[in-house]
């Protein structure tokens, strides 16, 4: 899918996420989906150190650098494409992060209420 094609939540153009650190599954700074994106990366979110410890808590350790991914581990307040069904698992338990809307694929919403994501709009 080309970026300038996709939409996010609101019906818009799907903005960037994050480039300070390159997210998304084709880490280029967009939360796309693509059919090898198994994890279904759409959610933009702002990770906060609540997120961190129950994402690490279910095995996937988001702290901790990962060069040899190219990944450089996460701190709160930092942008990224979380997969959808994480996000939703965190927003069972009371701890998902706040998300930009504008940012977030609109396929978030095949896995996702608009509700559930709205409550979570960035401030």
């Amino acid at each position: 899918m080309r970026q300038d094609k996709a939409k996010n939540i609101l019906g818009g153009e799907l903005q960037v996420c994050c480039t300070d650190l390159m997210t998304g599954f084709l880490r280029d700074g967009y939360c796309h989906t693509h059919e090898q994106d198994r994890g279904t990366h759409l959610v933009c979110a702002i990770v906060t150190d609540e997120f961190l410890d129950f994402t690490q808590s279910r095995g996937n350790d988001l702290r901790t650098p990962r060069p040899e991914y190219q990944f450089p581990g996460l701190k709160a307040g930092d942008g990224w494409c979380l997969c959808a069904l994480r996000w939703k698992e965190a927003y069972d338990a009371g701890v998902a992060p706040p998300i930009k809307p504008e940012a977030t694929h609109e396929k978030a919403l095949d896995l996702i209420d608009k509700a559930m994501l709205e409550k979570h709009y960035r401030q």
